[in-house]
């Protein structure tokens, strides 16, 4: 962005680096992968409503037709998606960065929760799991691209970077984000790992005792954080849309393409059950492509390695040899679970 003020998102890069081509693989790979997080934020919170409300149901009378019964995750997931569609119809990001700053807050309670049911309800950290990691190298390829998919927010920088009053200061924002979310992630995984071993479930909060206050601060806690971060996921696809099919600023037409979107995630998410499997596959296929490769290559291409270091060169084709192994073998490992699952 730097090198171009006529670069405003993702896609533009594409096209400054390989022309209208680079625009589409860059625009189908980022919209494809923001479309997926949206669904699994979806399933996050249908999951843990579930398991905060067992055996919760709504019955809706469709006349003679009879009696529709909807219950458990399904419901919930209608549910969210009605409490989340207003924050999609935003149209400055900046507003909903108040809101983001309560998922922050919940991030750092959620551990604290988990912390607390270690402690203090009883749970302890006696999981057993396989401490030697050359005896489980099988789990391997899904958790690179769980990693992966943590970390994944390139598509939306450029988006994020426009809508700051101070653009300048945008690279320290990252800096400071990145490192926060190492800690916050590590803590959460070696809290999970010691109290749960390999029976930890994809959500943590799943794992939790049932009745106990820790767990129900945690559960809601996690059911926080999706709310802001959904709409961020979904405003990149829906102003491409808008800009193909609005062609001046018409507020129905925006409300209703956003709406649309809301939908398709909520009949994938109802279709697909499966949060860790999913976030997996799209850590692995597509958060790899669009964060690890598709930066590397574009800079290669737009800056040409005369104007950069031969260290800088033999570092960016390492990152590009590894995103390709990480992308192989997570997508196989990924798909393998999916399937297994249906």
């Amino acid at each position: 962005m730097g090198a171009s003020p006529a670069v405003r998102s993702y896609p533009d890069i594409g096209a400054r680096a390989f022309g209208p081509k680079g625009r589409f693989a860059v625009s189908l790979i980022m919209y494809v992968e923001l479309h997926l997080v949206a669904i699994g934020f979806l399933i996050l919170e249908g999951d843990n409503l579930d398991k905060l409300f067992p055996d919760t149901s709504l019955s809706l009378s469709l006349g003679p037709a009879g009696i529709l019964v909807v219950s458990g995750r399904h419901l919930f997931i209608l549910l969210v998606s009605i409490l989340v569609l207003p924050t999609t119809w935003l149209t400055n990001l900046s507003v909903l960065a108040y809101v983001s700053g309560s998922g922050v807050l919940s991030s750092l309670l959620l551990v604290f929760c988990v912390l607390w049911a270690a402690l203090v309800d009883g749970v302890g950290f006696h999981g057993k799991g396989t401490t030697i990691l050359m005896l489980n190298l099988t789990g391997l390829p899904t958790a690179l691209g769980l990693y992966t998919f943590c970390y994944a927010g390139h598509p939306i920088f450029p988006t994020l970077c426009n809508s700051m009053t101070e653009r300048e200061k945008f690279s320290k924002v990252l800096v400071i984000c990145f490192v926060a979310c190492t800690l916050n992630y590590g803590s959460m995984a070696i809290l999970g790992y010691l109290m749960y071993g390999d029976e930890v479930e994809s959500q943590v909060t799943l794992n939790l005792p049932q009745g106990k206050i820790s767990s129900k601060l945690a559960i809601y806690t996690a059911l926080i954080n999706p709310f802001p971060k959904y709409a961020l996921m979904v405003t990149p696809l829906a102003t491409a849309i808008e800009e193909k099919l609005i062609s001046s600023n018409k507020r129905a037409m925006n409300i209703l393409i956003r709406t649309f979107i809301v939908i398709s995630t909520v009949i994938i998410a109802l279709i697909v059950p499966f949060f860790g499997p999913l976030m997996a596959l799209v850590g692995s296929l597509l958060c790899v492509m669009a964060s690890i490769l598709l930066p590397c290559i574009c800079y290669l291409k737009i800056f040409g390695t005369a104007r950069c270091t031969r260290a800088e060169v033999v570092l960016i084709i390492m990152i590009i040899i590894f995103g390709f192994l990480l992308a192989a073998s997570g997508t196989y490992s990924s798909l393998q679970k999916i399937i297994h699952e249906f």
